[in-house]
């Protein structure tokens, strides 16, 4: 019975956190559908500087389902900080007095890295498109829906999204004991082929520009990682 109490106990802490993560995802994706159609033009302005041309649909419930679906994308990206907010406050009571001492800091970078590989991400999309249309051009012409666009948007960048979240799991690993910065640096050639790797997995379009322009910054991270291992560890 005695080791059956804490177990259940995280369970409760796990439902609670997933609660608050989904009600903040709601409620960011109301204040998301009411603002879509600027999001829209948001998301849809790197396809029409790459092509000078608008999007279009091919069925009648095909703009209410994207409503819903920008309406929820948005509500993700205003809801990221709650949502890190609340892993941590998850994870916070196996974390000894020191670590916890890291939560706060750590939830605010990572919610600033995600915003900061999105803005990358979008920086890089017109860049993407183009190359990946170049494949076609004066044979095929570019004439995409709008739903398989934002499928190709949304995974592109969150993509880059994630891929700048690793930082801070390294900087968590390194609080926990787990690595060392002396460890990672001997690991460069390692951490290249696995930035490289990563990279690829990552961007939709396989494209080797969008690989590089993810590439680079995930490896100039890991680099800033271990300067903060080092001289805010200390280890």
């Amino acid at each position: 019975m005695t080791t059956r109490m804490p177990l259940m106990s995280h369970l409760v802490e796990l439902r609670a956190r997933i609660i608050k993560s989904i009600v903040a995802i709601a409620i960011g994706s109301v204040v998301g559908v009411i603002f879509y159609r600027r999001i829209l033009e948001i998301l849809a302005e790197p396809y029409v500087n790459a092509t000078d041309q608008q999007l279009a649909f091919f069925q009648p419930t095909e703009p209410f389902s994207l409503a819903l679906r920008v309406g929820l994308f948005g509500g993700t990206i205003l809801a990221s900080p709650v949502i890190i907010y609340q892993i941590w406050r998850f994870v916070g009571p196996a974390l000894t007095q020191r670590e916890r001492r890291y939560v706060y800091p750590l939830s605010g970078v990572m919610a600033l890295l995600f915003v900061a590989g999105i803005a990358l991400g979008y920086y890089t999309l017109p860049l993407a498109l183009r190359v990946l249309f170049s494949f076609g051009e004066g044979i095929l012409e570019e004439t995409v829906g709008v739903n398989f666009y934002f499928s190709f948007a949304m995974r592109f960048l969150l993509a880059f999204g994630a891929a700048f979240q690793f930082p801070v799991f390294l900087f968590a690993a390194a609080a926990l004991g787990i690595v060392s910065s002396r460890a990672l640096r001997r690991q460069r050639r390692w951490a290249v082929v696995f930035v490289v790797v990563a990279a690829a997995l990552m961007t939709p379009g396989g494209d080797p520009l969008t690989l590089m322009m993810l590439a680079t910054p995930m490896y100039l991270l890991y680099e800033l990682s271990i300067l903060s291992i080092r001289y805010i560890l200390r280890r």
